[in-house]
């Protein structure tokens, strides 16, 4: 398995890792040999540079879990929401270019912060562009939206599964998604 993506995925941990944000992603998928080239600030343009010089050289991912455009939303004002959702397709062609035979689930960016936020409505905003872009039309993508799961009916975001920054995931935060990704993820991975 293979995890893409910014500081979001990064906290998954790794099993070099057998951090408390780890706990999350052993309990979902105990067996599972797991890569993760998430690090934190990445922005799509990162995960583009890391994946075209050797960032995944040498890998056979079953799966590949695909979450990344948080950080983008920081230059939105400049470069709109249709950019980032375009930068997350991108991301996507290329590791399906790589891997044609992966499972790939594209994780939308998840809310952050709270309603009438610059960065929060931008992330609703862009996760519709990339409702647009009809991304698992290609019969190996899988689209995990987990809006709902992280927020309260009223649009303000579910603040046991936040940390302090009301942007990364607590454990908790963790376990849902982990819960989420499970049946996307066990067929590819034969479990």
């Amino acid at each position: 398995m293979l995890l893409v993506g910014d500081s979001i995925t990064q906290q998954w941990g790794s099993p070099l890792d057998k951090g408390v944000l780890n706990a999350a992603w052993m309990k979902a998928f105990p067996s599972a040999k797991t890569i993760n080239i998430g690090i934190g600030g990445d922005k799509a343009q990162n995960v583009l540079w890391r994946l075209d010089h050797g960032g995944v050289d040498g890998l056979k991912p079953r799966a590949i879990v695909l979450m990344i455009g948080n950080n983008n939303m920081f230059f939105t004002p400049e470069t709109g929401v249709a950019a980032v959702a375009q930068g997350v397709k991108a991301c996507l062609a290329n590791l399906r270019e790589k891997f044609p035979e992966a499972e790939v689930v594209v994780a939308k960016i998840l809310p952050c912060h709270a309603p009438k936020v610059r960065f929060y409505e931008d992330i609703l905003l862009t996760n519709a562009e990339i409702d647009k872009l009809k991304l698992d039309a290609d019969p190996k993508v899988k689209v995990l939206d987990l809006t709902k799961d992280f927020l309260n009916a009223d649009g303000t975001i579910k603040q046991p599964l936040f940390t302090p920054d009301n942007i990364h995931l607590s454990l908790a935060g963790y376990e849902v998604y982990a819960q989420k990704l499970a049946p996307l993820l066990k067929p590819a991975l034969g479990r």
